[in-house]
């Protein structure tokens, strides 16, 4: 042990969990086994390769050396944040109070150093992506949650009631972390009347004290319900023009562009521009990573400016949706030939089969070559790595293991 950590800082794993997954799966691969890999949080194609979208790596390449070198500004490119808000919200005029993040999870962290107090816990859902939790506890603060709707079930508005009331009492303010449409871990978006109940729940709490809605829109572009997309981006947008909440958005290049490892996002308030929240934002950047990388902010400007490519992108997001789709019915269509519910895929690049002892079944499923990220509620399975043809494997081995729990 460090002696010089100081004693907080001493037991934590030596990977994060999704990545020691990862790589478990692949050192065993490597060795001959055979082996489903479903913790994969990046699109693969049938072949197992990484999908790197040809519209934007062809903008990459033209990419000159004043677009690559220098430093960006510390909030990033004014142009830039506008261009990112308007690709979900073509109607506005600006990006409001924004910052260039490195990726969305730099949008995440912003948003805990300036809406919540050391001590105080966020609210988001159940289940959540994990690294949600470390990014809370890295910040000094908790994480409450409210659960999300089963498959083809409503929202259990009392629970949200309760959750968003109890907060309130207890620290006077609530940062909601909501990623919806294409909800990570499950999948599955909220129902438009879903939807503007939790919403008239938060308009409600804004008369107790400052509420604060960020939208996690990691997984837009990769949807079977286009049209549902569009409508919540417009629900979204009436909600925060109308003033009562804070409401910004988490917005990211890693999955929309196939730019993981540039690592260039956006945290942005598209209907409040006031200096203060501007300024609190960039401080915060300065002493967090200073500047964000010019490459990425560069490409989308180019992008912004060349429709052919825009539609390319746009015709690749819909063919990889396609396949997505295609997965999904797959593993659907398995699990009810082994006798187990459907999973109901709207978006994203997972879906989570809900189980009891999930860490147990983890382990059992392993055993048969099978690797999945166990949750409190049940197992993540990412469909964006897990090929069509091995759903019934899947679907096979779970009811294998379930069987001898």
């Amino acid at each position: 042990m460090t002696a010089q950590l100081i004693p907080t800082r001493r037991s934590f794993p030596a990977d994060d969990p999704i990545f020691a997954l990862n790589a478990e799966a692949m050192a065993r691969k490597a060795a001959g086994e055979s082996v489903l890999n479903a913790t994969v949080g990046a699109l693969l194609d049938e072949s197992g390769q990484l999908v790197v979208l040809d519209s934007v790596m062809e903008l990459w390449r033209e990419l000159g050396t004043m677009e690559v070198a220098p430093y960006a500004p510390i909030a990033g490119d004014p142009a830039f944040l506008k261009a990112l808000v308007r690709r979900h919200w073509p109607q506005l005029d600006g990006p409001g109070a924004a910052c260039a993040t490195p990726g969305g999870s730099g949008a995440l962290a912003l948003s805990l150093k300036n809406f919540l107090e050391p001590g105080q816990s966020l609210l988001t859902t159940a289940p959540f992506w994990g690294p949600y939790a470390t990014l809370a506890a890295e910040n000094g603060m908790g994480l409450a949650t409210a659960p999300w709707p089963e498959a083809g079930g409503p929202l259990d508005a009392g629970a949200w009631h309760a959750a968003l009331r109890q907060l309130m009492k207890r620290q006077g303010r609530v940062l909601l972390w909501l990623n919806d449409p294409c909800h990570n871990p499950t999948g599955r978006s909220l129902s438009a009347e879903d939807r503007a109940i939790l919403l008239d729940l938060l308009r409600g709490l804004s008369s107790l004290g400052p509420v604060t809605l960020l939208l996690d829109f990691a997984y837009l572009d990769y949807t079977r319900e286009p049209e549902a997309v569009e409508a919540a981006l417009g629900d979204y947008a009436a909600f925060g023009a109308e003033g009562c909440v804070l409401v910004g958005a988490s917005l990211s290049l890693s999955k929309s562009m196939t730019l993981y490892g540039a690592r260039c996002g956006a945290i942005a308030f598209p209907w409040r521009a006031e200096p203060a929240l501007q300024a609190a934002l960039t401080q915060s950047c300065r002493g967090t990573w200073s500047n964000c990388a010019k490459a990425p902010q560069s490409l989308l400007l180019r992008l912004e400016k060349d429709g052919k490519a825009q539609a390319r992108l746009a015709a690749e997001h819909r063919h990889w949706s396609e396949v997505l789709a295609a997965r999904a019915q797959a593993l659907d269509a398995a699990l009810a030939a082994e006798g187990m519910k459907a999973l109901h895929w709207q978006g994203g690049f997972f879906v989570t089969v809900a189980t009891a002892g999930s860490e147990a079944v983890c382990g059992g499923l392993k055993a048969e070559g099978v690797f999945t990220v166990p949750l409190p509620e049940g197992l993540r399975v990412g469909i964006c790595g897990m090929r069509a043809s091995e759903a019934p494997r899947f679907a096979k081995a779970l009811r294998k293991v379930l069987g001898a729990s």
